[in-house]
């Protein structure tokens, strides 16, 4: 059973979305780009965020980090199948490098609260990066290292190798884009996304 209680919001919304052609998938290409795998709490939120980053070129919901094949919403919900609600971001290292991605992970959310972002709790929210191999793995441990350094209580951010990714379903995909008016992008995604649009503008 879903805990709705813990957020009703979001899991009505999730109902009334679970209908074919809702939302737009987005595809990959991945001839001239990069791509990362990371989680920090809804992945409406972190979606929403990592779309305005100059260089990332597409942005999936989904799932990893669990024992299901093909997980759906209400699985991982269940906090039983281990997965996290994650990103997958296609980039292009030309113009933003996986570094200065993980840099832009840690203004995202909070990495220090285990198991949840805000009102948002469950396994399912962990902060978790994924890496590909070894030499992404030692870039991530430098900047959680790093990262370290601006909060005062410790960062629970896993660092783990990425296995399988499962696009969410359709209904995710672009959630904020596609839902700008509803009261969960209004009073959760929408300041996040405004906070972060603020660090990058003064970055430039």
């Amino acid at each position: 059973m879903l805990n709705v209680a813990r957020n009703p919001v979001r899991w009505l919304l999730a109902l009334a979305l679970m209908m074919p052609g809702v939302g737009t998938a987005q595809t990959m290409n991945t001839n001239q780009t990069e791509f990362a795998v990371v989680g920090g709490g809804c992945f409406w939120c972190t979606e929403a965020v990592f779309q305005k980053i100059p260089g990332v070129k597409a942005v999936i919901s989904g799932y990893t980090g669990g024992t299901t094949e093909n997980p759906t919403y209400e699985q991982v919900c269940s906090g039983t199948t281990g997965h996290a609600e994650v990103i997958r971001i296609e980039y292009d290292p030309k113009q933003v490098s996986y570094e200065k991605l993980l840099s832009y992970f840690w203004d995202a959310h909070d990495p220090t609260t285990l198991n949840r972002q805000g009102a948002d709790v469950g396994t399912q929210y962990r902060s978790i990066i994924l890496y590909r191999n070894e030499e992404e793995k030692a870039i991530a441990e430098k900047s959680k290292a790093e990262a370290q350094k601006r909060f005062s209580t410790p960062i629970v951010t896993q660092i783990v190798p990425l296995t399988k990714f499962y696009p969410a379903e359709r209904y995710h995909q672009d959630f904020y884009e596609n839902n700008p008016g509803h009261g969960y992008s209004r009073s959760v995604i929408q300041p996040k996304v405004q906070k972060f649009e603020q660090k990058l503008n003064q970055q430039k």
